[in-house]
């Protein structure tokens, strides 16, 4: 379980930085897993097949998985129990990529 936090915005640091990948990663392949769900994610990414095979380490990809699928609550549902994880799982990944929104920045 993610429980080891990093500052917002920040690439996360050792294993931390491997387990929220990992979740993000699964992430990326439960989206893959659905042709629907692969196509609405790769128009919206602005990538193509070849190029996600090709970004699929890249943190800041990850992290936008992850913002897809927490945008979506039956998503995230759906995913959570897919990977057996708690869907706060998801969340607390997203928080340890970059790009993630701190509450400072919140409106």
């Amino acid at each position: 379980m993610i429980g080891v936090t990093a500052k917002q915005g920040s690439a996360p640091q050792g294993g931390a930085a491997t387990q929220a990948e990992i979740v993000a990663l699964r992430a990326l392949a439960w989206l893959m897993s659905d042709e629907d769900r692969a196509l609405r994610f790769l128009t919206a990414s602005g990538c193509d097949a070849t190029s996600l095979r090709r970004r699929a380490n890249d943190p800041l990809l990850l992290g936008s998985v992850l913002d897809v699928i927490m945008e979506d609550e039956a998503s995230l549902i759906e995913f959570s129990a897919w990977a057996d994880l708690e869907p706060a799982a998801a969340a607390r990944a997203r928080r340890l990529l970059p790009g993630a929104w701190s509450e400072s920045q919140l409106p």
